[in-house]
């Protein structure tokens, strides 16, 4: 798993995640505040679920995730639940996200390949059957896969944010090129996809209000998440481990107090 981790990370590198380059250097952009910075940060999961949703019903028509599973997305439930895992969701409400598609299988017992219903255990779909089709249908770029996308990128989910808000008019003296968008913090300034998100693309279930400012916080927490799914555990452990050895320090300082005592 940590193989193929590391081969689409490179992959994703290689087919443009990284500034190209001839391309201006990317800018450091605004540092936003995240629930998941900082020793004791955890991930939002009234954040996680609503870029969840930005994903599903904005970003997975071109982009993929490959190595997100539908079960990812899921706690557990009863006495296998954990609040660090996944997005909070149950195993009822997985199984039920993922019978939302499709996906091939097989061979079967006659050597050919069909169509079933999704099951937890099966990968994100793919938005195209492969690269050519997907360049096809995206004048030639073509969308790299999200799962990685926080950790491939230097400033992370900063640029993402900073990315997925940064249209605008471009200068007078920016000549863009044919079906190019201007995006303030795309090295060169120039990027084939077209902006995302505009205000209430989708109706959140929570009520709250889909600006693209709050899209776009909501699925950059989601994508480093994907990212980093196992950040909270990792902090948690880490956390145990410092008071241990704290406690075995104040121990081991009393247990040579007492050794040397008569000495002294």
């Amino acid at each position: 798993m940590l193989r193929m981790r590391e081969l689409v990370l490179a992959g994703a590198v290689a087919l443009g995640l990284a500034a190209p380059a001839m391309a201006a250097e990317t800018l450091k952009p605004p540092a936003q505040s995240w629930s998941f910075e900082g020793l004791f940060g955890t991930y939002d999961r009234g954040a996680l679920q609503r870029g969840y949703q930005v994903y599903k019903e904005v970003c997975a028509a071109c982009h993929a995730m490959s190595q997100i599973r539908f079960r990812d997305l899921g706690g557990g439930s009863g006495a296998a639940h954990s609040p660090l895992v996944g997005l909070g969701y149950t195993d009822d409400e997985v199984k039920a996200i993922a019978a939302e598609y499709k996906v091939m299988d097989g061979p079967n017992d006659d050597g050919e390949m069909f169509e079933r219903t999704a099951r937890p255990a099966d990968r994100f779909k793919a938005p195209f059957a492969n690269e050519k089709a997907a360049r096809s249908a995206n004048n030639g770029a073509y969308p790299v896969d999200l799962s990685l996308i926080v950790e491939a990128r230097k400033h992370g989910a900063d640029y993402i944010y900073a990315l997925l808000t940064g249209y605008k008019e471009p200068p007078a003296s920016v000549k863009l090129g044919e079906g190019m968008h201007y995006n303030a913090w795309f090295p060169g300034f120039q990027i084939a996809m077209g902006a995302p998100l505009s205000d209430d693309r989708v109706t959140y279930g929570d009520g709250t209000k889909a600006t693209v400012s709050q899209m776009a916080k909501d699925v950059s927490v989601f994508l480093a998440w994907a990212s980093e799914p196992n950040l909270e555990q990792r902090k948690a452990l880490g956390i145990k481990v410092i008071l241990f050895l704290v406690i075995l320090a104040g121990l081991l300082y009393a247990a040579k107090r007492k050794v040397w005592a008569d000495i002294h």
